[in-house]
């Protein structure tokens, strides 16, 4: 017998304020303290806030260290009443957004500060893949296979394989991500990539190749939660929550993951908020390969399974063309900033939302849908978090 489920409530007034980018770093000799430090001072710098009228915090970080986020607020000097430590990679963006503005809704915290940041020393990516998950400690690491090239691998080559996309369709959002990198300032990426450089690039593992991996480095991202009347005392822009979901080991029958856990609550995503697909005005998803983002495109209904193909053979993803797509660029030519990559989605819909992109702004963006996709624990992603999001003025 089925069990009866309480209807899902709304986010009423909480809103997301002072979207934050500590500028990445190919290498960094500070510590993964100092990055999340730098952003939570420019969170305060941007908001007006002092450290004190902060007494709620989400952190997410791969390379602390023994610490959490408990040593963390130590080394911060603070005291908050809520705290949470997101160790969800790619998703943890929004499942921190989701926590943060339940606590404020419900009283528990005023003003949530949500960081991320990472370190990147010179031996970091290979010490955090080689311990990454018991599973890739045990039967990943000890063959041979050293991060996650591997499985991407195989995923890329199934779902070519099943649907018939070629590497010139993924080309095509690379080569379109890259454009729009080169109007961020943030990013590590700066020269212009042609779809003739992306099929001649080397391979990694096939049918992976260079320009389909991104790009370890060092930075942090953030934004704070609060409640509209504060965001309007302090005159900051803001941005509402319409819908949430987040899912984990979506799908664990079948044999090569072919679609993540947001086909299992796309429905329930668009009903919650009052919307369709169409109403999206631009898409910011964790692109740490290709592949990913066309499962993202399928499975949050811009286009049905095993079409993905063909929506990117209709679209440009330019900031200023058809489908505006990870306008900063995305990982793939930012850079992967650790568990930050997982931030980096929804700080730019921030900017996009509030009117603060620059020279990556999309002409009279209104809705944004944000997704997260973490945690390659052996041979697929086991998180997913999508967020649609509203211009607040």
């Amino acid at each position: 017998m089925a069990l009866p489920q309480a209807a899902r409530q709304g986010y009423d007034d909480v809103v997301l304020v002072a979207p934050v980018t500590i500028p990445y770093e190919r290498h960094s000799e500070q510590t993964a303290h100092w990055w999340l430090g730098a952003a939570l001072g420019q969170l305060l710098a941007q908001s007006g806030l002092k450290k004190a009228d902060v007494d709620g915090v989400c952190v997410s970080s791969f390379t602390l260290g023994s610490d959490t986020a408990v040593g963390v607020m130590q080394h911060f000097q603070m005291s908050p009443r809520w705290l949470d430590h997101i160790p969800m990679g790619g998703a943890s963006g929004v499942v921190a957004m989701r926590r943060a503005a339940r606590a404020v809704q419900c009283g528990d915290a005023s003003i949530v500060a949500c960081i991320a940041g990472d370190t990147n020393h010179r031996e970091s990516f290979k010490n955090t893949v080689s311990g990454f998950s018991r599973f890739s400690q045990d039967a990943v690491y000890p063959y041979g296979a050293g991060g996650p090239n591997a499985s991407f691998a195989l995923l890329t080559d199934y779902y070519m394989r099943h649907y018939g996309a070629t590497r010139e369709d993924f080309g095509k959002l690379c080569v379109a991500q890259r454009d729009n990198a080169l109007r961020n300032p943030h990013a590590l990426m700066k020269k212009p990539l042609t779809l003739e450089q992306y099929m001649d690039a080397r391979v990694i593992a096939d049918p992976i190749h260079l320009f389909d991996c991104v790009m370890p480095c060092a930075g942090a991202e953030g934004y704070l939660v609060m409640r509209r009347e504060q965001a309007e005392a302090l005159g900051l822009p803001y941005v509402r929550i319409r819908s949430t979901i987040e899912r984990h080991n979506a799908f664990p029958e079948d044999a090569v993951q072919h679609r993540g856990g947001w086909a299992m609550d796309k429905d329930a995503f668009y009903e919650h908020a009052g919307l369709t697909p169409a109403d999206v005005d631009f898409m910011e998803t964790y692109d740490d390969y290709p592949v990913i983002n066309v499962l993202q495109f399928e499975d949050l209904g811009f286009c049905a399974k095993g079409e993905g193909p063909a929506f990117i053979r209709k679209n440009t993803f330019t900031v200023d063309g058809s489908f505006p797509f990870n306008t900063s660029g995305g990982q793939l030519s930012v850079g992967q900033a650790g568990a930050a990559g997982g931030y980096l989605g929804l700080v730019q819909a921030l900017r996009q939302l509030t009117g603060t992109a620059g020279d990556m702004q999309v002409a009279n963006a209104r809705i944004g849908l944000v997704s997260g996709f973490g945690m390659i624990n052996y041979d697929r992603g086991i998180c997913t978090a999508a967020a649609l999001l509203e211009r607040g003025q």
